[in-house]
Parts: structure tokens; C-alpha cells; sequence
């Protein structure tokens, strides 16, 4: 099972649905704790709804499970922390989450792209969940465009 990754930071809207119709993308799973930001630009929960839809014959869907808490995400980003720290905190909200057995695996079937902001998946979660169901979904390869 194949499973993508793409951030939208740093990308034009024309390299961003290029990208997901290129690969053949069909869901984009949103894994942004807040989808609705008006700095997110194409990339906003309606905007991107329709775009995916109408651009890809994508559909969209919205996953907060698959997201840090406010929390988490806060102490990184707003008090600078450190990288480290929050991989931990989120790994273990993973864990409590229990999210390999709370999201549909079948799901996947269909090629699927985690979305969030960061323009590479380095220092962003969701190379974290993707790795996270790796290691406990036989058979997932991952991709990050």
C-alpha cells in the first residue's frame, strides 16, 4: 500500500495540483489541526474541497485524529521548542489515540495523500504518522512529494 505526504507551503496552487494529479493521487487526507487558516490560501478547508474535486477528480476529507493537540503544537511552534520534544509528545499521543486500529485501513485502498503545511516532510507530523502505521500496517510504502 502506497501512501503520500505533501505540504503546501512553497508551492504555487498550478505545482501543488500538478503534483496530485501526476501521481494519481484520489483522497487527500488533511491532517492540519486547523484547516481553516486564512494563511493557508488554496489551501483552506472549502477552497480545497472544490479544487481537489474539480482539478483532480480528488476527494477531500479531514482527519483530526492524525493531528497534534493544541498543546503539542504550541509549545514547538508559538515557544520555539525543540524538535525532539514534540516527535516524543506526538508519538505518544499516536500511541494513546490507539490510530492504527481507530482509522480505517481499507481506507487507504484508494491513493491517499496526508496533507499539512510544512513544505517538506522532515519536521512535519505527518511524516511521523506515516511512519507510525508502517510500523504497524504490514506492507505501507511511503512517498512524500
Amino acid at each position: 500500500m502506497e501512501i503520500y505526504s505533501i505540504g503546501f507551503t512553497q508551492k504555487s496552487a498550478s505545482e501543488f495540483f500538478g503534483t496530485l494529479k501526476t501521481h494519481g493521487i484520489e483522497r487527500l487526507l488533511d491532517v492540519r489541526l486547523n484547516n481553516t487558516s486564512q494563511l493557508a490560501a488554496f489551501a483552506k478547508q472549502a477552497d480545497l474541497s472544490y479544487f481537489l474535486r474539480e482539478i483532480c477528480g480528488a476527494a477531500y476529507e479531514h482527519e483530526p485524529l492524525l493531528a497534534p493537540t493544541q498543546d503539542i503544537l504550541d509549545a514547538y511552534k508559538k515557544q520555539k521548542g525543540d524538535w525532539d520534544a514534540y516527535e516524543d509528545a506526538f508519538l505518544g499521543l499516536m500511541r494513546s489515540r490507539k490510530i492504527e486500529s481507530a482509522i480505517d485501513k481499507e481506507s487507504f485502498k484508494r491513493k491517499t495523500v496526508l496533507l499539512c503545511s510544512e513544505p517538506t516532510a522532515e519536521h512535519c507530523h505527518r511524516r511521523l504518522v506515516l511512519e507510525y502505521l508502517q510500523k504497524h500496517w504490514e506492507g505501507v510504502e511511503i512517498h512524500h512529494l
